[in-house]
């Protein structure tokens, strides 16, 4: 029996955004009690980011939706309370940091919340000091936040967040631009957090593999943002499995690979691990099972050497035949340097990129990944005569030549959005090439069934869900049919299922002959579908190769600060393939 009075109440809740049809989140009811730290999860589009903008009470006092039950944090009502008094009891980490963040440096952003409190000057010295500490960003805490990579400004909201003191405090997909020691940077700061017992948290969140030993509850939103399940992790993702992957909500990448393995027979069925330890273990008790003189499929012709007839022994070398040669790149970088605000953010970068290949760009944080996606798509300007996309100089092209030849998808996909439905949005590309109407209607409507769009057509680009914009923004990227697609973080935001749609879509086009580049953190997703990598360390070129060859060993990711994903390395262990 908990005898804590609950920081959160939430009854009956549903909420219904302009123009929408149908209510989502839809009925919802839950509590959140101290030391409770809970995932929420639902496919894209379930209400999980308007859910958590109801709780500190921007909905219904700052953005435009019907809202009907009751939320209640720390005993206020959040329809009647206002937003100043409730952000002391509920704090707010946005998908899109940038959203929040207002003042010119560091320090002064994360004193600005302690400040308004009306707190005293030892306090709000503390409570900044410790705040930054915890994020890894006290020794930046004098230069400007738009200094900050997407990751490191991600990193400064939670800080932000942290210095408020607030009992709950929400984070709507925290880590989704972290490389993987910011993202264990967070949840450390974020486990000293709840330790003591008086605080709670509520995740959104899409990896799971860094959240499963961190959260103590799950809830679940179904399509129609109904409260699906609701209890510990590994009892709702364990019994509700196939109902979660029907829904296409993300699930832990070692769950994912254990059902892959079940499908082909070499583990056990009554096994579901939910971490790469819990997989490593029972791969491991698979194989001491075996009789003593097994081997994994492929030892044998690996260990023996093949048997040959003494006429054959040692027959001559055959002389192997010449190597094709590589294509001419279709992009191309000579001494690329790029500054930005007096700081040289790319040291004289050379590379190549053959067409037709999916090249993911990766590395830490402030490592340049984005700088150099934008420099090579002319989305930032090059110095001229530093870079050639398909017989094109980025630098001294007009914004009519680059997207006939580039489709651009921003980080943030509402950087890219300039029409006032999804309908014009996707036309618009179309419409400056003067392509016929009929056309028009025929390839955005398309579009639109490919992305899950087409009940937003009419919709205000704005007022979609975060999976909904970044799927809209990879459509108007796609629809002018470039040769070249360059993508930032293109999965961030979406559900497994259009994640998982949108990976098929990329590996469609590049067998029509499109080359892709990718900037992402998640390597698990660079080892399973980019045929190339490019490491970046410090602004400059630390390796290029094809991926596989890259991810045989971990040298180069380590000495570039990132490593290879755990459940990467426990079933490369095992002798295992991790797709």
């Amino acid at each position: 029996m908990r005898t804590s009075a609950p920081l959160l109440r939430v009854r009956d809740l549903s909420i219904t955004h302009a123009d929408a049809v149908h209510p989502s989140p839809s009925d919802v009811d839950f509590d959140i009690h101290p030391g409770e730290v809970v995932l929420l999860l639902g496919p894209s589009g379930s209400g999980k980011s308007t859910l958590t903008l109801a709780l500190n009470g921007l909905i219904p006092h700052a953005v435009p939706a019907t809202m009907t039950g009751t939320v209640e944090a720390g005993g206020l009502r959040t329809s009647d309370a206002h937003t100043a008094t409730l952000s002391t009891r509920v704090a707010m980490v946005f998908q899109d940091p940038d959203a929040q963040i207002v003042t010119g440096t560091l320090y002064d952003e994360v004193a600005f919340g302690p400040e308004n409190l009306l707190l005293s000057l030892d306090e709000v010295r503390a409570r900044t000091e410790e705040s930054l500490r915890r994020v890894g960003l006290w020794e930046r805490r004098r230069e400007n936040p738009d200094r900050l990579s997407g990751g490191g400004r991600q990193r400064l909201a939670i800080a932000c967040a942290l210095a408020m003191g607030s009992p709950l405090i929400v984070l709507d997909e925290p880590t989704a631009n972290l490389d993987p020691q910011g993202i264990d940077d967070v949840y450390a700061a974020l486990s000293d957090v709840v330790a003591a017992g008086d605080r709670a948290i509520l995740l959104v969140e899409h990896n799971l593999d860094a959240a499963m030993g961190f959260v103590t509850r799950t809830i679940v939103l179904d399509r129609a943002g109904r409260l699906a399940f609701d209890g510990p992790p590994a009892e709702v993702i364990r019994s509700h499995t196939p109902e979660l992957l029907e829904m296409g909500v993300w699930l832990p990448a070692a769950t994912l690979a254990a059902l892959r393995m079940q499908d082909a027979g070499t583990l056990p069925h009554d096994v579901l691990p939910l971490t790469p330890d819990e997989l490593a273990a029972a791969v491991a008790a698979v194989a001491a099972g075996q009789p003593r003189d097994a081997q994994p499929q492929g030892a044998a012709s690996r260990a023996q050497p093949q048997a040959v007839t003494p006429q054959a022994e040692h027959p001559p070398a055959p002389t192997p035949p010449a190597p094709p040669a590589p294509p001419a790149p279709i992009i191309s970088a000579r001494g690329l340097t790029v500054r930005r605000h007096r700081s040289e953010i790319l040291h004289g970068i050379d590379l190549d990129i053959e067409p037709g290949t999916l090249t993911a760009i990766v590395g830490t944080n402030g490592a340049g990944k984005t700088t150099l996606l934008q420099s090579l798509a002319g989305v930032v300007p090059p110095p001229r005569h530093q870079v050639s996309v398909d017989g094109m100089d980025p630098g001294s092209a007009s914004p009519r030549e680059l997207a006939a030849r580039i489709g651009f998808v921003f980080q943030n996909p509402e950087h890219q959005f300039i029409a006032h439905t999804v309908f014009d949005e996707l036309a618009h590309g179309l419409r400056l090439r003067r392509t016929p109407d009929a056309e028009v209607r025929e390839r955005v409507d398309s579009m639109l069934a490919r992305f899950g769009l087409e009940a937003k057509a009419d919709v205000h680009p704005f007022l979609l869900s975060g999976g909904e914009k970044r799927r809209l923004s990879v459509g108007t990227a796609l629809i002018t049919r470039p040769r070249v697609l360059a993508l930032d973080e293109p999965t961030f935001g979406q559900d497994r299922a259009r994640a998982s749609e949108l990976l098929a879509l990329l590996h469609d086009l590049r067998d029509e002959g499109t080359t892709i580049l990718i900037v992402t953190h998640d390597l698990q997703l660079v080892a399973e579908h980019a045929s190339h990598t490019i490491v970046l360390r410090d602004g400059r070129v630390h390796a290029a190769d094809r991926t596989a060859v890259l991810f045989r060993a971990e040298r180069a990711f380590v000495e570039a600060g990132l490593r290879l994903p755990l459940l990467q390395r426990v079933l490369a262990a095992a002798g295992r393939p991790v797709a």
